[in-house]
């Protein structure tokens, strides 16, 4: 079992005397903290000059400062950027990638046949030509709401 600990059996440490300050330091103190605050309390020379300015001539300051910097925003801006289309995006797919994913079984629905674009297709002209029957069996495959038909 462990032996009980007591306080007054352990001798105490004093602390280390601290240094004395240096000679006039509290006479000084006042006098550098003052110097300080002084330094930080003086308003540069324009504050000054729009604090004695009248109201109008400050609130025409501030609103033509804050136009010019919307106006350099929109300026230094960069504009929309165009997004590119399907067709443009399907073109930078390369074809082996393209063939593999759509021999795949990859589940296709009505919303991603929604997404191609109605203009040209690029590359996949090339490869998609499906016969009529081939795509009435593939509309027919698709589950239909009956409430949506109406």
């Amino acid at each position: 079992m462990k032996p009980s600990f007591r306080l007054d059996q352990h001798p105490r440490r004093w602390p280390q005397p601290l240094s004395a300050p240096p000679a006039g330091y509290f006479e000084q103190l006042p006098t550098r903290v003052m110097a300080q605050v002084d330094a930080l309390a003086r308003p540069w020379p324009l504050a000054a000059w729009l604090q004695q300015a009248p109201a109008y001539v400050r609130t025409g300051l501030a609103s033509t400062v804050l136009l010019g910097t919307f106006a350099a925003s929109l300026w230094l801006g960069a504009g929309p950027t165009p997004h590119p289309t399907a067709a443009a995006s399907l073109d930078g797919v390369p074809r082996e990638e393209l063939v593999d994913y759509l021999a795949s079984e990859a589940r296709l629905d009505l919303t991603d046949l929604a997404e191609l674009p109605a203009g040209s297709l690029g590359i996949t002209t090339h490869y998609l030509r499906p016969s009529p029957p081939e795509l009435t069996d593939a509309l027919d495959a698709q589950p239909t709401d009956e409430a949506t038909l109406l």
